[in-house]
């Protein structure tokens, strides 16, 4: 049985003038149909009947109630009377007892129906050799032009309504750069000619085995060592500092100490449980900080930090100076290659689909968005298959995740066809039918011809991505809301989300939180290699749950495009105009993002 809703109880009886006073009479009877399993239409049309015998009865919740007891349980009882005799005059064949089988489970399934109807239960499809593929469902798959159609994926054949009725389409809510009276186009030959190369090694670097799971603790605390040494030879440098001191060691001068910032329980990080962690080389012990001295900061763990202070007794540290770490220097090309058009990039980053239902229509928008404007990189995040949408964790699909992940990605490279532009694709720790650990692998597609994967990148995530000398740092973890939660931070006056990305850039790692949220699945060795900045981003993409933005930070241009839904309504993607310049120099650098703008889908 379809799902029955307040809005199509309404419907039905705005089709016959019927005046409805509260939400409450409409609850009721949805939870009548549910109880009775009859649909929107047949209780309306019974109440009609019912209201036309007693005189034109208004629609009350005493006159509803009266209904029921009157007409509805009635009709009810000599339904099921009518299935047991019927069930029981006929022979026990294979038939029988299937339908036997099917009356308990309608049965044993009255609880579920009395949940909110917008989540009810529904049946699986299933396709068994005794009960084969219907040819209409058969020539939705067969068409290209349905193959993002609900019934491919669903029993569910409703297009969300909230995000169908979503307003302001296209409607800039966030600019940067000189965007008054640019053109958002592609060159004349979108994606012809563009160089898109990563910086990480091979694309197939990653597919080796993982050892997550299997890590050795020891391994770990070599990989966080390494990282507390390099971050540290860059903060003698930078501040001209002779040696780090023993974190543990009394001294009645003023110190400076090289640590790693810790909490002293499992708890969340504060002013009062910070613990400084130093590496081998300073006695690898830990030591609780005062920070009361200090007149601003800004923590998270994990964080790489030089501290000066007074450690008098050799069992706390009062700070008094605190030292971060320097960003990487930029990308620098060997031979600067000025082109006269600049380069259009749309960024994108799933959920694809409403959290109400697996339609694919928020990815189909997008399609028609990069037909229209013809960018020449379009740069999608997943997830394509989100693990946290609702019928994927209550198993009511179709289809298995590959298959739908593998025709939602040939929807896309058809549908832009025409355009010709190059499409990089990013995974994300959401995408159920990927790789769960991070740093991840790229996508693995088979079915691509040689046309088509000539226009396809499949990179990690996290990954750093040279388009035509332009250097992109591109993540789908959400590393801002992990750090967001756990950052602790006083007199500092700058935004939080600035505070954050530079945080990411100083300690030149695309997740420096340690440990990671409980979702971050961490091969540190592989971390070591490829979840590290191997120069500062001229771009860096880095979509979150958090409101969309487009921020300078230290001359990394940082762009949240958000998501493409947001629950049961649209959302937002980006794009940006970028062109390499030949007049940069290493004490002028000019960025090469000329415009960006998020775009409400």
């Amino acid at each position: 049985m379809s799902l029955v809703t307040a809005e199509s109880l309404k419907s039905e009886l705005e089709m016959f003038d019927i005046a409805c006073q509260s939400d409450t009479i409409l609850d009721k009877m949805v939870e009548q149909c549910i109880c009775n399993r009859i649909h929107a239409d047949e209780i309306v049309l019974e109440w009609v009947a019912y209201s036309t015998t007693k005189n034109g009865l208004k629609l009350t919740m005493e006159t509803l109630e009266q209904f029921e007891h009157e007409i509805l349980n009635k009709k009810s009882k000599s339904k099921q009377s009518f299935r047991r005799e019927e069930m029981l005059g006929r022979t026990r064949d294979i038939h029988s007892l299937q339908e036997l089988i099917k009356v308990e489970e309608e049965e044993e399934n009255l609880l579920d129906s009395y949940s909110t109807p917008a989540k009810g239960q529904q049946k699986r499809a299933l396709t068994t050799p005794e009960q084969p593929q219907s040819k209409r469902s058969a020539a939705l798959l067969a068409s290209p032009g349905l193959l993002l159609s609900p019934a491919s994926f669903s029993p569910s054949l409703t297009p969300s309504q909230k995000y169908s009725q979503r307003g302001g389409k296209g409607e800039v809510v966030v600019s940067f750069g000189l965007v008054q009276g640019t053109r958002w186009m592609g060159r004349s030959s979108p994606g012809v000619g563009v160089q898109l190369d990563l910086l990480e090694g091979p694309e197939d670097a990653l597919t080796s085995s993982y050892k997550f799971m299997f890590q050795r603790l020891r391994d770990i605390r070599n990989v966080l060592t390494d990282k507390i040494e390099e971050l540290g030879e860059g903060l003698k440098s930078n501040f001209h500092i002779e040696e780090f001191s023993p974190v543990s060691l009394p001294a009645q001068d003023t110190i400076t100490v090289l640590g790693q910032i810790c909490c002293d329980s499992n708890g969340k990080l504060n002013a009062h449980s910070v613990l400084l962690e130093a590496g081998p080389e300073q006695g690898g012990q830990q030591i609780p900080v005062d920070l009361s001295e200090l007149k601003e900061y800004s923590l998270f763990p994990g964080q790489v930090v030089a501290m000066e202070g007074m450690n008098s007794t050799g069992r706390k540290l009062v700070a008094s100076k605190l030292h971060e770490a320097a960003p990487l220097p930029f990308y620098t090309p060997v031979k600067i290659e000025v082109k006269e058009e600049s380069l259009n990039v749309l960024v994108a980053c799933g959920p694809f689909t409403p959290s109400d239902t697996l339609t694919y229509d928020p990815l189909l928008d997008l399609i028609n968005v990069i037909s229209r404007d013809r960018p020449d990189v379009c740069l999608l995040l997943g997830p394509f298959v989100d693990s946290k949408h609702e019928q994927i964790e209550k198993a009511q699909v179709t289809e298995t995740f590959d298959a739908i992940f593998s025709r939602c990605i040939e929807s896309i490279v058809d549908g832009t066809k025409s355009v010709g532009c190059r499409l990089v694709f990013v995974p994300s720790q959401r995408d159920i039918h990927h790789s769960f650990v991070y740093p991840q692998p790229p996508f693995t597609l088979t079915n691509l011809d040689k046309d088509q994967a000539q226009r396809v990148t499949l990179v990690p995530d996290p990954c750093t991505l040279l388009i035509d000398g332009v250097s992109f740092g591109l993540t789908s973890t959400d590393i801002l809301f992990h750090m967001g939660a756990e950052e602790i931070s006083s007199g500092t006056g700058s935004d939080r989300f600035s505070r954050i990305l530079k945080h990411i850039l100083t300690q030149r790692s695309y997740y420096p939180l340690y440990p990671p949220v409980e979702e971050v699945n961490m091969d540190y060795e592989k971390f070591q290699s490829y979840g590290q900045m191997p120069l500062t981003p001229d771009i860096l993409i880095i979509p979150s749950e958090l409101r969309y933005f487009i921020k300078d930070v230290v001359g990394c241009i940082c762009v949240n495009p958000g998501r493409l839904t947001k629950g049961q309504v649209g959302g937002t993607y980006g794009r940006l105009l970028i062109q390499r310049s030949a007049t940069s120099e290493e004490d002028k650098r000019v960025s090469p993002c000329l415009a960006a703008q998020v775009v409400k889908i």
